[in-house]
This record gives C-alpha cells, structure tokens and sequence, in this order.
C-alpha cells in the first residue's frame, strides 16, 4: 500500500513539473524566444526556461539539418542557411526575428 501511494506521488510530481515546462509556442508568444539567421532558435531575453527550449530545439534542428545536408549532398551552412530564410518567413506576426543582429518583431 505505501509503495502504491509513492507511485502515484512521483506520478503526480512528474505530471506537474512538466506542466511547468515552458513549450515553444510559449516562448515566442511571450516574446523569450525567437528565429535567427543561422536556422536555430535564439534567446531574446535571459531566461532559465527559455534557455532550455533552445537548447532542446537546436539540438533536434541540427541533428535534422545534418540528415537533410546528407540526403542532398549539400553542406550543414547550406541547410542552416535554407532553415533561416524558411522559418522566418513562417514567423507569425508578434513573433521576433533577427534582423542585421538586432531582435525585431515581425
């Protein structure tokens, strides 16, 4: 009985601590996060949890770019470089972008 009771606390404890997580979509609502020239994410504002959504999606964008420069015989720049003008270009309005270094929204 009283390791069914722990089970389901950790449960409880692990559901909540990701409820916590900050996901991208939120980031860039609330103006933490936003595209760069190089095809990755980039922090518009020092935040812990933000940090940790670019770390997460750089890592899974470039493992794609990689595959995708393999599967084409192009360069990573080249992939990153095609990344970059494509999710800018999808950006919503609202959401920041880099522009010549400086983060603006768009």
């Amino acid at each position: 009985m009283r390791k069914l009771k722990l089970l389901t606390l950790m449960t409880a404890l692990s559901v909540s601590f990701s409820a916590w997580a900050l996901s991208l979509n939120d980031a860039k609502e609330q103006g933490l996060v936003g595209e760069n020239t190089s095809g990755y994410l980039g922090l518009v504002v020092q935040n812990k949890q933000a940090k940790e959504v670019v770390i997460t999606i750089n890592a899974k964008r470039k493992e794609r770019y990689i595959k995708l420069a393999k599967k084409n015989g192009l360069t990573l720049a080249q992939v990153e470089k095609l990344a970059a003008t494509k999710t800018i270009q999808k950006t919503q309005s609202g959401h920041y972008i880099e522009t010549n270094g400086q983060w603006v929204q768009k």
